[in-house]
């Protein structure tokens, strides 16, 4: 069988940071910002597995608040001079009399104004990697003299270090180098896989190191100075100046440093020093708790200096016998010099003189250590803390965070002695943040805390001076840090924790004041949060549930996502959740829809003027202008709204409109109208006509218009025989003329594409040639009043595939460029003059790469963007962003007058299975203009909510979409989930900012999103918070609730025979041991109320749950679905392990009257069945239960509804880790013994091995895979390894069966533990058996779908992907082919055949049409076949 997995869903939260000044942008006297407005402070780069994102912080204004807004809007339908007073009571404005105080005049916190700034996050790239990534630094190379820009260095699982900078030419990273240690022979050990590599670099960016096994560094040097390349350039005859670095070397510390260092726990350069000093904390003896009596504090730091050219590492600094729990170092400012330890129970300050200082943080030290510890004061002897898995660092040079594994911030102060370090001083905690997985400090004044469980944090560290009391009399004692008093981080409010925060704190100058002062004074630091990167962490389990959208049910992944307080479930939806407001079924719109704001104009002595509009407040939607094709020649409506919400028709008009849109400020309409000839009429608000002008042409009626654009004042039209026409609004007669359009060449030029653009960026500007003649003034007063404000450009495409952009109302050339049509990765203004476009003879027919649809439009979320979004005939679809470039360097050529400083960049690319009506005798026909299907793409601005706005593209047709982007996700494509969408328009008619109507299969109707739905992941996705994490979740189908086992930590103690306690605590800063426990809990997804739960003993924590159809006396099928459910009962470590099964059944209650729910459920324990071992796993086959015990595995029927009755078992492996049935054939995982094939029969009971892998490996899931009478079984090893194993009797190798094979290998790189088996229905498939298509939701939050590929398609794809892997230039140069491939000790090939990478064939639909048609041609086949054959396979379910 052959597979396509591909990742829906990348890593999900952030593992590995960087703080740098990457992007050009961030530097302060960089010319145009990537914003209209702030500056961009630093750039934030993350990674998470394989995923790798650049953001950009930016400095912005705050925004207005809501309440503010509603406050303008209030005060302007106030009449003037009759609001209310500051101070004064104010009224509510429906005249009720309530005291609204939310409008009272309001300050911050404290009486604090609101700050001016925010910072925030926006997303500038994501790379899905071809490699895992395992660390990331920032570093300053020879060329960062040149450019002041920082690069990036990055290392891999495999010990690759990739050295990337920011190219400015293709507006993303760009690979300088890659330096590969994989063949070192430290990575020749079998073991070397379960090792991880570390990268540091020098605080100088002398070098960078990376650790290897068997405690070896890798060194890559650095070049400093053009010095330095000056002398290698004399020495060696290459081309060293390209070359940033020297070459690298393996260091191995026991040989070539200090035999004492073996067993490396972390290592990190220090600052200050001439060379290179690294200090290396690793352990010669290594012990663990259970062998303290023979060896304890077998931890050393050892410092040693790297002499780059003579090859010397002498060690300056010893320090032996630290505690042995000691796993983290991180070293001090060069102001106090040393390093700090950080330790389970203890944190430990080591200077540069072997001098100790330590801080015991429980009662733990004295038990473990003979390390001498301080006196300790009372409140310190109280203290009882855990510090593995916190991550600490300094904020200034003398206080360090501690950030425990809970996320509560503990700040510890270096307490000096004159220069030496006396003491460490631990304040209270002053915080509660994300849990951190990684903190990195950017500047003095941010901190950078990320997560792979949850939401990652930009916190501002500001440095403010407060007066001594007098009764602080010691100074080191209160502490050093104080939360920001508008901060809301330590609220357990979810949203208040890690949502972004608009009020940060100001800092203020740290000024230290000079000589003596009257007043004591001390520097604290002050914490605010400035804003969160959104994550849900990992899959612990998931299932597929029906979600209500309205009126549509819709299939909908239920995962328990993150840990701990940030636990909770994620639902995700393939399509944008939407739901129906009502349908409009009288104003039809087949043929288009268009919602318009217009306003009366009032009449004032003889001149007509508008009334003002208010500035803070966009118009109402007033009418709504609909089309249809039936009756011939079309009809067209005009309607409005009635005070009751109903739809009033109040014209009715012959023919098809085409295109309708406020005109003159939004005083009147223009309607364009297609009845027997074009018409283009001006329309009053009422829609009576105010001016007509037919497209005639010497009395013959021109062509058909075919598109339009509309936008105040220039109306443009195509016609169908490729000829435009182009009007212009004359304000003061309130008419509209033709306009010359003589600088655009020949009248009779054709075009086939078109649109205008507003542009309100500021982005778009023009660089005038001086030798070119100067353009007079601006000729209309419309445009003298737009001029300050916006831009307005005219896109036009001619048939050879040569874009313009013309400035209006000119009409000059300020962009070219013939690229747009192979869809290159960056289009630039070719300088060329007007192409020329007469027609042809005879007339040019439609091919297949001609531009169908080309608009700009602005998207995305705070700050809008200029984006160009083209569509191809043949199905493609690609958006540009634009961005602003530097004036040329060149003097222009005399033909041009100016050019547009913008270029376009590629950022998404997707192709379409569009079928055309191709003949033309098919497009002429009567049927076909009924069926006739409009693919357009249509700008919208919509507020889902108060205080958010989107700006995105619709994108009408038989595959609709919507295109958005937001400010931490980019640009993303969602479909709306219909068939079909004939028109689209946003409109307010009904008082919201949030609706839409459509025209879908369904007929008219006026949609929403659903609200809460978060738009940044690549799934439209629903957060449900719930402060702790579940390990098991369960759809219930017959009564639509959800089932799940919460997880949480609980204090285990030991019991003896008698039932006393073994050990408790003596001392109050020692405590119980934890253990894992669970509870069951019944939750409806109305509202995620808890309604019933199970609470478990305080030592039993569930293994699995499964939704089980077994036989019951009680409905007349006598099956019904019950609730199973798997534990462990931990005993401590002297008793083995028990467990049982518990069978639920949901039952129907009466509801609390108090309560306003109409049903209200619980679960009722029917049966309890103890059992001698674990129970790992669960489930349902042929009305039977299937569990596991040990190594056994029972099949049991329910009998009388209150028993579990064994009727066949089996041994099996080692530990069942995967049980999976389907009809009465079972696959086994096992911890061990790696994947058994099982058949269950009834008559006599018995459980018969069909086949077995003869390799041992560790499974942690097994699923059936079948699709056109293939089967095949998946697993998944803890390694993240995929196989496909296949059960042949005929196969000599599988010894009549005996064995499964194993046919395909892959690396998925990280393990799975959860699988859902799902139905697929291919267009060409047989539509009554379904092919199966396995979706997993992995430990590091991605979420994969496996898929299977019919014959013809695999063989075509799978040299596809040979192309790509050598003929496409990856990120950071990495190898595709190696990623994946998996070592097999018992073949002489790797199994690599089977399994399609998604990731790698997704880059092919990015390729310009140019390569696509290249590498298509040399395996033989051409790009529409295959990108058919990809649009068929993907798609998230």
């Amino acid at each position: 069988m052959q597979a396509l997995r591909q990742e829906i869903l990348p890593p999900s939260g952030v593992e590995f940071a960087a703080c740098l000044k990457f992007t050009p942008s961030t530097l302060s006297d960089s010319g145009p910002s990537t914003s209209q407005s702030g500056r961009a402070l630093f750039n934030v780069v993350v990674a998470r597995s394989s995923v790798l994102r650049i953001f950009e912080v930016r400095e912005e204004p705050a925004p207005i608040s809501v309440q503010k807004e509603d406050e303008r809007d209030r005060r302007a339908s106030v009449r003037k001079g009759t609001e209310a007073v500051e101070g004064e009571v104010e009224m509510d404005a429906s005249g009720e009399g309530f005291v609204n105080m939310g409008t009272v005049k309001s300050t911050g916190q404290n009486g604090m104004a609101q700050p001016a700034t925010v910072n925030k996050f926006y997303l500038i790239r994501e790379h899905r990697l071809h490699g895992t990534v395992t660390g990331m630094e920032a570093v300053r190379t020879v060329h960062s003299l040149d450019d002041k820009l920082d690069r990036l260095l990055v290392s891999f699982k495999d010990a690759k270090i990739a050295l990337l900078e920011w190219s400015d030419a293709i507006h993303d990273v760009l690979t300088v180098s890659i330096h590969t240690y994989e063949r070192a022979p430290q990575l020749m050990a079998l073991d070397s896989a379960l090792f991880r590599t570390e990268l540091r670099v020098d605080p100088l960016s002398r070098c960078a190191a990376l650790s290897l096994p068997k405690d070896a560094l890798a060194i890559l040097p650095f070049y400093q100075s053009q010095a330095e390349l000056d002398l290698i350039e004399q020495e060696t005859t290459s081309q060293a100046r390209d070359v940033p670095y020297s070459p690298s070397f393996v260091l191995d510390l026991a040989n070539d440093v200090d035999k004492r260092i073996r067993n490396v726990i972390d290592f990190t350069f220090l600052p200050g020093f001439n060379n290179p000093t690294v200090a290396v904390l690793c352990q010669y003896q290594q012990t663990w708790t259970g062998r303290l009596k023979e060896y304890k504090d077998t931890v050393g730091l050892y410092i040693f200096t790297l002499d780059l050219v003579t090859n010397n590492y002498p060690v300056i600094t010893a320090v032996e016998g630290l505690p042995y729990d000691c796993f983290s170092l991180t070293p001090c400012s060069t102001a106090t010099g040393g390093v700090v330890i950080l330790a389970g129970n203890s944190i430990v300050f080591v200077d540069q003189s072997s001098r100790r200082v330590i801080l015991p943080v429980n009662g733990w030290l004295p038990r473990t250590s003979d390390v001498p510890a301080p006196a300790l004061t009372s409140q310190e002897q109280q203290r009882d803390l855990q510090l593995e898995g916190s991550r600490f660092t300094f904020v200034d040079d003398k206080t360090f965070f501690v950030i425990m594994k809970d996320g509560t911030v503990l700040p510890v102060e270096l307490v000096l002695d004159g220069k030496t370090v006396s003491r460490l001083s631990m304040s209270d905690a002053i915080a509660r943040t994300t849990i951190p997985a990684v903190v990195k400090r950017m500047g003095n004044d941010h901190l950078f805390i990320g997560s792979i469980v949850g939401p990652s944090v930009l916190l501002k560290t500001a440095h403010v001076e407060e007066e001594i009391k007098d009764e602080d009399v010691e100074m080191s004692v209160s502490p050093a840090t104080v939360v920001a008093p508008t901060d809301n981080m330590d609220l357990d409010d979810d949203e208040d924790l890690y949502g972004p925060s608009s009020t940060t704190e100001q800092p203020t100058m740290n000024g230290m004041t000079n000589g003596v002062d009257s007043v004591k004074k001390r520097t604290v630091v002050r914490l605010s949060l400035c804003d969160a990167i959104p994550a849900y962490g990992p899959i612990s389990d998931m299932a597929f549930g029906i979600a209500r959208n309205g009126d549509r049910s819709v299939p909908e992944l239920i995962a328990a996502t993150g840990s701990g307080e940030l636990g909770g479930f994620h639902l995700f939806q393939r399509d944008m959740p939407t739901r129906s407001k009502r349908k409009l079924h009288a104003i039809g719109g087949g043929r288009g829809m268009w919602s318009l704001a217009v306003r009366q104009p009032m009449k004032v002595s003889g001149g007509t003027f508008e009334r003002p509009a208010n500035p803070y407040h966009a118009e109402k939607d007033s009418i709504i202008i609909s089309t249809d094709a039936n009756p011939a020649p079309g009809l067209s409506r005009i309607a409005t709204r009635t005070a009751h919400s109903d739809i009033v028709i109040t014209t009715r008009i012959p023919g098809t409109t085409l295109g309708a849109a406020p005109f003159f400020q939004g005083t009147a309409i223009l309607h364009i109208l297609f009845n027997v000839t074009n018409v283009i009429r001006v329309l009053e608000p009422d829609g009576s006509e105010r001016q007509s002008i037919k497209d005639m042409d010497n009395n013959k009626p021109r062509p058909k218009i075919k598109s339009c654009s509309i936008c105040d004042p220039f109306v443009l039209i195509i016609r169908e025989d490729d000829t435009i026409g182009l009007f212009i609004g004359e304000i003061e007669k309130g008419k509209i003329r033709r306009k010359d359009m003589s600088p655009m060449g020949d009248k009779t030029s054709r075009y086939i594409a078109g649109c205008f653009y507003t542009d309100t960026s500021g982005l778009f500007q023009t660089f005038l040639n001086e030798q070119a003649p100067a353009e007079n003034v601006t000729s209309t007063l419309q445009g003298a009043m737009n001029a300050g404000s916006k831009s307005q450009w005219l896109v036009l495409v001619r048939p050879q595939g040569v874009v313009e952009i013309w400035t209006l109302p000119k009409l000059t050339l300020a962009f070219s460029t013939t690229l747009l049509a192979t869809l290159d990765p960056v289009l630039t203004d070719s300088l060329d003059p007007p192409a020329l476009s007469l027609p042809q003879d005879p007339p040019r027919k439609p091919q297949e790469l001609d531009i169908d649809q080309i608009t700009i439009a602005p998207l995305g979320e705070s700050w809008p963007r200029p984006h160009l979004i083209v569509l191809l005939r043949s199905g493609q679809l690609a958006i540009y962003e634009a961005v602003a470039t530097a004036p040329p360097a060149e003097p222009l050529p005399s033909t041009r007058s100016s050019t547009l400083l913008v270029k376009f960049v590629k950022v998404m690319s997707k192709a379409f299975d569009i079928h055309w009506q191709h003949t033309e005798e098919e497009q002429k026909s009567v049927l076909a203009e009924q069926k006739r299907i409009s693919r357009l793409l249509l700008p919208f601005v919509t507020s889902p909510t108060p205080g958010q706005t989107f700006s995105g593209v619709f994108f009408t047709g038989d595959r609709p979409c919507w295109i958005l982007s937001t400010d931490k996700g980019g640009v993303k494509l969602f479909p709306s989930g219909h068939n079909v969408v004939q028109a689209f328009t946003t409109s307010s008619l009904w008082e919201s900012r949030g609706d839409f109507l459509l025209y879908s299969e369904e007929g008219p109707s006026l949609v929403e999103w659903m609200p809460d739905t978060q738009l940044d992941g690549h799934l439209p996705a629903r957060s449900v918070p719930r402060s702790k994490s579940y390990s098991n979740v369960v759809y219930d189908a017959s009564t639509s609730l959800i089932v799940a086992a919460s997880s949480f930590q609980n204090r285990f103690a030991s019991y003896d025979e008698d039932g006393n306690i073994v050990w408790e605590p003596d001392s109050p800063n020692i405590s119980f041991p934890r253990c894992e426990c669970s509870t069951l809990e019944l939750i409806t997804p109305d509202g995620w109320i808890t309604m019933d739960g199970y609470e478990f003993a305080a030592n039993e924590f569930v293994n699995c749950i499964a939704s089980v159809p077994l036989e019951t006396m009680s409905t007349e099928s006598g099956m019904k679905d019950f609730v199973a459910v798997g534990t462990t009962i931990n005993r401590g470590e002297d008793l083995a392990v028990k467990g049982a099964v518990y069978i639920f059944e949901i039952v129907e209650v009466v509801p609390d009257p108090s309560s306003n729910v109409k049903r209200w459920w619980r679960l009722k324990l029917l049966c309890r069945d103890d059992a001698k071992g674990p129970v790992s796993f669960l489930c349902g086959m042929n009305g039977y239960l299937v569990s596991s015990m040990g190594q056994k595995i029972f099949v049991r029927a329910f009998d009388l509804d209150e028993r579990l009755v064994g009727v066949a078992f089996l041994d099996v492996g080692v530990y069942v880790t995967s049980l999976r049935a389907v009809k009465n054939l079972l696959v086994i995982g096992d911890a061990v013994k790696s994947v058994w094939f099982v058949a269950f029969q009834e008559d006599p009971y018995k459980l018969v091995i069909l086949g077995k892998d003869p390799h041992y490996c560790c499974i942690t899931r097994a699923d059936l895979f079948f699709a056109d009478g293939h089967l095949s079984i998946v697993t998944c090893d803890e390694e993240g390894i995929v196989r496909l194993h296949a059960y042949d009797p005929r196969d000599p190798e599988s010894k009549s069966g005996q064995h499964l094979l194993r046919r395909t290998e892959f690396h998925g790189q990280t393990e799975y533990r959860s699988s859902l088996l799902i139905a697929r229905r291919p267009k060409t498939g047989d539509p009554e058996i379904p092919q199966a298509r396995l979706v997993c939701g992995s430990v590091d939050g991605s979420l994969s779908t496996l898929t299977y590929v019919d014959e013809a398609a695999f063989k075509r794809l799978h040299l596809l992907q040979g192309q790509l892997i050598r003929t496409v230039q990856h990120v950071a140069a990495l190898n595709p082919k190696a990623f994946r491939m998996v070592r097999n000790e018992y073949v002489s090939r790797p199994l690599s055949k089977g399994i399609l990478d998604g990731n790698l064939l997704a880059t092919f639909e990015d390729l310009p049409i140019g390569r696509q048609n290249e590498v298509t041609r040399q395996i033989g086949t051409d790009r529409a076949t295959v990108l058919k054959d990809w649009a068929a396979l993907v798609g998230a379910w």
